[in-house]
């Protein structure tokens, strides 16, 4: 699918804890001898609608704002805590937004640090284990911009990526504006072997908001855009590798700049270039 990908999106993450919401089971008895399994009601576990005035930061108990580069990658970004980097609009969305600039002397892989952009994460605030994962974005634009929504295993600091595995609920990178690609990695099939597809539109991703979901239940993952299923992954997909997504999971959203998948921006990226996020929602029952 892709000839450059990633080594690993990993970077400078500790240990975390995180508490795991499972779906219930709820039985209505009928009779001494008869039951029937009650309809299931989706109850939503995580949900921010990024509500709140103007240049506000994220809600600090809900997300980590992580900073550092990725050497992993090749990524070109420094990403901080800023503001200006993250923030909200006062319309009901989160910004994330990557900027051509260095406003605090951040050093990176390749020296002192062209971009400074926002990556955030859930990990030792929300984790779970299967359910239905979505978010509500509009894309960045242009060359070298890589958006993401995506997951990563609750045990990454102890076993490490990939054996923690890896949920790409929505990538994009910015010379395919037309094409977004979901994807899983763990041990056997991460990096460039990482397994999954793409979906395409007519237009670019970054005209209007689209809904990225995946839904997640023992053995299969289903993606979908816009309630449009392009894809379903179960362990008979792994070549006999393990299934590693039995576990939690915490939720990240970044924006990158730069890297061995997308390739560097050039003269025609606009900056600054933003990510907008309606919202993030997840429930502890799948929809498919």
């Amino acid at each position: 699918m892709r000839s450059t990908r990633r080594l690993s999106r990993r970077f400078r993450l500790g240990t975390v804890l995180g508490a795991v919401s499972a779906a219930a089971l709820t039985t209505l008895v009928v009779g001494p001898a008869q039951a029937s399994d009650a309809p299931q009601v989706a109850a939503v576990t995580f949900e921010d609608n990024f509500d709140g005035p103007s240049g506000a930061p994220v809600d600090g108990g809900k997300w980590l704002t992580e900073t550092g580069d990725n050497v992993n990658n090749h990524e070109r970004q420094y990403y901080t805590t800023s503001t200006s980097n993250a923030a909200l609009d006062g319309q009901g969305n989160l910004v994330i937004t990557a900027r051509r600039e260095n406003p605090a002397n951040y050093q990176c892989w390749y020296g002192t640090c062209e971009y400074t952009s926002a990556r955030l994460n859930t990990s030792g605030r929300f984790t779970q284990t299967y359910g239905h994962f979505e978010a509500r974005i509009k894309m960045s634009r242009g060359q070298g911009m890589w958006p993401a929504f995506w997951m990563l295993g609750d045990d990454i600091g102890n076993v490490g990526w990939p054996q923690s595995g890896e949920i790409d609920v929505m990538e994009n990178v910015g010379f395919e504006p037309s094409a977004v690609h979901g994807t899983i990695h763990g041990p056997g099939y991460s990096g460039s072997a990482g397994i999954g597809s793409a979906y395409s539109i007519g237009g670019a991703f970054a005209d209007d908001f689209h809904t990225f979901a995946v839904d997640w239940s023992p053995g299969k993952i289903v993606w979908s855009v816009d309630g449009n299923v392009y894809q379903t992954r179960t362990p008979a997909d792994l070549n006999g590798n393990q299934w590693v997504f039995d576990k939690p999971f915490f939720l990240i959203l970044n924006l990158a700049v730069g890297g061995y998948w997308p390739g560097d921006p050039d003269g025609s990226t606009p900056f600054p270039n933003t990510l907008v996020v309606d919202y993030v929602r997840v429930t502890d029952t799948p929809e498919h």
